[in-house]
Order: C-alpha cells, then sequence, then structure tokens
C-alpha cells in the first residue's frame, strides 16, 4: 500500500465554531491518537483528505507544523449526511511493522448459478489483523455457480500473506438467498380461477 502525504497544522481553537470556521476555508478538524500519547487536534486540507479516503484504510503520512512526521490511518470519518463533505475525521497513530485490527471491503465476482437467486453481504467489510503498512484495499471472492443456500464463511477468503482474521473462522460473509416467486394477488388469482371454470363450462 502506498502512503499518501498530507501536510497538517496543530489547533488551539475547539468547539463548533471553530470546526465550522475551519470548514468554511475548506479544511477538517481532525484527531491524532494512540500508543497511549496525548490526543493532537489538527487542522487538515479538505480536498486532499477527500481524495485519500477514497482508499480504505489508506496510510497517510502526515507532516504536522513542517516539524514532525507521523504515519495515519483513518479511524472515524464523519460526513455531513445531505451534502457529503467531511466534517472530523479520527486519525489512529501507526508505526511501520506494527499490527492493526481493520475491516476491508468485500468484493464478489462471478455468476450465480441460473435461477435469478439473490447474494446477500452479511459482512460488507472483513475484520482482519495486517500490518499498518501492508493492508490490502479489499478482498475478491469468488460467488461463480452458487447456488441457493450457499454460503461463503471467512475461513473460506484467500488472505494476502502476512493478513489474519479478526473475526470467528466459521462467520458467514456471503450467502446466496433463493429468489422470491412473485405470487399473483389474491383477486386477480380468483379471477383468472373463475375465467378457466367458465372456458371448461362452454367446452
Amino acid at each position: 500500500m502506498s502512503e499518501v502525504k498530507i501536510s497538517a497544522a496543530t489547533r488551539t481553537e475547539f468547539g463548533k465554531g471553530a470546526a465550522r470556521r475551519i470548514r468554511r476555508d475548506d479544511k477538517v478538524p481532525g484527531v491524532l491518537y494512540g500508543h497511549g500519547s496525548d490526543p493532537l487536534h489538527l487542522t487538515l486540507p479538505g480536498h486532499e483528505l477527500l481524495l485519500a479516503l477514497r482508499t480504505p484504510n489508506v496510510l497517510i503520512s502526515l507532516d504536522i507544523d513542517g516539524k514532525t512526521s507521523e504515519l495515519a490511518i483513518p479511524k472515524s470519518v464523519q460526513r455531513d449526511p445531505l451534502k457529503g463533505f467531511l466534517e472530523h475525521v479520527d486519525l489512529l497513530l501507526v508505526k511501520r511493522g506494527e499490527k492493526v485490527t481493520v475491516e476491508i471491503p468485500v468484493q464478489a465476482e462471478g455468476e450465480l448459478a441460473p435461477g435469478g437467486n439473490l447474494l446477500e453481504h452479511v459482512l460488507a467489510a472483513l475484520p482482519v489483523e495486517a500490518e499498518a503498512t501492508h493492508i490490502p484495499e479489499q478482498v475478491t471472492v469468488s460467488v461463480e455457480g452458487l447456488e441457493a443456500g450457499a454460503s461463503v464463511h471467512a475461513k473460506d477468503i484467500k488472505l494476502p500473506s502476512g493478513v489474519t482474521l479478526a473475526v470467528d473462522e466459521d462467520a458467514v460473509v456471503l450467502q446466496v438467498l433463493q429468489a422470491q416467486i412473485e405470487e399473483a394477488p389474491e383477486g386477480e388469482a380468483e379471477e383468472a380461477a373463475a375465467e378457466g371454470e367458465e372456458a371448461g363450462a362452454e367446452a
């Protein structure tokens, strides 16, 4: 996984008013924490951060006040529910070689067996433990030919080297649901039956 470099500045103003002023300048308030250190309140560039967060569990190299450099991964991201812009971000401080627990997206590929069955993502993201600098962007699972009632468990997913499950190996990740047959409304069914009886009588 490549690193994304972002310049950040420490901040001393807090509260909703200060956060609004930060966002008006196209910046995002954030907090960096971890390793038992005191939380460090930061201001980050909005556009650069938005682009970086398009990659799940992105590794961010923070240049703080042009003085110190730290590695971090996003832990919690708050967005405006209507407009979608970033409101706040929590960053977890990490070190090279350190193992962290994260959730990585599950991507299904292939076609289910014929029949119009549905694929349900029971777990949209798979909890795993991986080195902070080697977190996979996603895991891909083949569902080719799976029939109704089939399930894919956590233990069935092939993980990259150095990545281990952080969830019960028997946990269901994907399952195939049987297609529901649409039934005609009761009134239409009765009408169709009556027409059939009339046709039989005429014959």
